[in-house]
Formats: C-alpha cells, sequence, structure tokens
C-alpha cells in the first residue's frame, strides 16, 4: 500500500503527472521509490522532510534496454543543476563529477543516484528506473569542522531555507523540460549539457557520451580509441556519497 499526502498536507509545488510521496524525517527517499516503483509508476517522487538534507526521488519508466535508459541519469543530473542554479546567489558556478556527484563554487554539495530492478538484464527495458537526490542543506552539528571543511551546504552558500522546496519544484518542471529535449533533439543535446558543466582536465580534450552512457575522452593529438569511463561502475563506486551516514560524504 503506497501512502501518498492528501491535497490539504502537499506543500511542494508539483507540475501534472507528478504524485508526491512524503516520508517522515528517518525515511529514505531513495529505497522507499525503488520499493514502491513497480505499483506506483512514472512520475511518483518521493520526498524526506528533513532540515538538513534536501532528499527526494522519482520514478521514471524507460522505453529502452536497461544498458542505453541509465543515460537517464545524465537527464536527471541536468535538471538538478538547472534547479540549483535557478535559486543560487548570482554568478555561482554548479559543476559536475563524473557521473552524479554535483559541487557548487566548488565544494561537494551532494549528488544523484540511479536503481532499476535487480533482475532486469543488460538487454532488457526495465519496468522501472529511479532517480534519487541528496544535497547538503545545512551544517550538520555532529560532523567535526575539520571533516566538512570541503564540503558545502545551500544554507552556507547563500539560498534560504524556503529554496530548499523551491529547489524540487523547480527540479520536477526541469527534469520534464530534459525529457522533452531529449524525445525532439536526441540524446546529443542532453550529453552537451551535461558534458559542460565537467570540469576539463587537459586543453583540446574531446568528450562524449557513449550509447551505453560511458565517458568517452579523446585527448589532443592522441592515437587509438578514446579513453573510457564505465558508467556502471562509477555508480557501483558512488564516490560521494556515504552509506553510513546516508548522504553526502564530508572532505
Amino acid at each position: 500500500m503506497i501512502a501518498r499526502l492528501g491535497d490539504t498536507e502537499q506543500t511542494l509545488d508539483l507540475p501534472p503527472g507528478y504524485t508526491l510521496v512524503a516520508l517522515r524525517e528517518l525515511g529514505d527517499a531513495f529505497a522507499h521509490g525503488c520499493e514502491i516503483a513497480a505499483e506506483a509508476g512514472a512520475g511518483t517522487l518521493v520526498w524526506v522532510r528533513r532540515y538538513d538534507l534536501v532528499e527526494f526521488a522519482v520514478v521514471l519508466e524507460p522505453d529502452e534496454p536497461l544498458r542505453s535508459a541509465r543515460r537517464a541519469l545524465f537527464a536527471g543530473m541536468n535538471a538538478l543543476a538547472d534547479a540549483i542554479a535557478a535559486h543560487c546567489p548570482p554568478e555561482r558556478e554548479v559543476t559536475f563529477d563524473w557521473p552524479d556527484a554535483i559541487r557548487f563554487d566548488a565544494g561537494l554539495l551532494g549528488g544523484g543516484r540511479l536503481g532499476w530492478p535487480a533482475e532486469c538484464t543488460e538487454d532488457d527495458i526495465p519496468e522501472w528506473l529511479v532517480f534519487g537526490v541528496i544535497l547538503r542543506a545545512a551544517a550538520m552539528a555532529h560532523v567535526p569542522e575539520v571533516q566538512a571543511a570541503s564540503g558545502v551546504s545551500l544554507l552556507s552558500e547563500g539560498f534560504e531555507m524556503v529554496d530548499t522546496d523551491a529547489i524540487i519544484e523547480s527540479f520536477a518542471r526541469h527534469l520534464m523540460t530534459a525529457f522533452d529535449r531529449w524525445k525532439e533533439r536526441g540524446f546529443e543535446a542532453i550529453a552537451r549539457d551535461y558534458l559542460e558543466r565537467l570540469p576539463k582536465r587537459k586543453a583540446g580534450e574531446r568528450r562524449g557520451i557513449d550509447v551505453n552512457g560511458d565517458l568517452l575522452v579523446t585527448l589532443p593529438a592522441a592515437s587509438g580509441p578514446p579513453a573510457r569511463s564505465s558508467l556502471v561502475d562509477a555508480l557501483g563506486r558512488a564516490a560521494w556519497y556515504d552509506p553510513q551516514a546516508r548522504g553526502p560524504k564530508f572532505g
């Protein structure tokens, strides 16, 4: 049974097509989204009410095999970056670490996660995907200052508390726009927006995203095939995420 908010309790202004599922503070949006995805269907947005984290997950229903459907991660990351940029103080930079970490003015803010049915093979069309997000909203008192030195929070970077909910609402709209662009212009439009937010390591390097989501990097005057970074391997490592703290790593 899926618990949903009644109209009088819904506090997020989501576009048509979304259904809000709210969890209490100790809930896990990503895990709950994966648990209910098959029953809840596309557009279900699971939200955890927390003051220290912005935590939510959205259910997607892809129409292509898992090996290429994972590229939905990049549409989600673009939507998240656009939502943060829409509400941040002026002249601040939102960037990515490959493939799923998000930085604000170079400080680690959080990132995205992607889930799919465990039994789904690379050639199967997954019944669902879940894109989850965790951002640090406020400094966490239990973390020593030295540990958190290289991380940032929305409040420490000049966002207002009201902006945290607005970021989720904005994300929902930007995600719809991203998938519309994908449908109309192809995945190349999504890849271009994503790659523009990755820092360049060397002048003149060329980057692309393969059909299976791998990052391809060609260096100037290089011979042979481009260097490849596996999306599946990177998602498995989740370098930005601390499973014990269930949130962004500090440092």
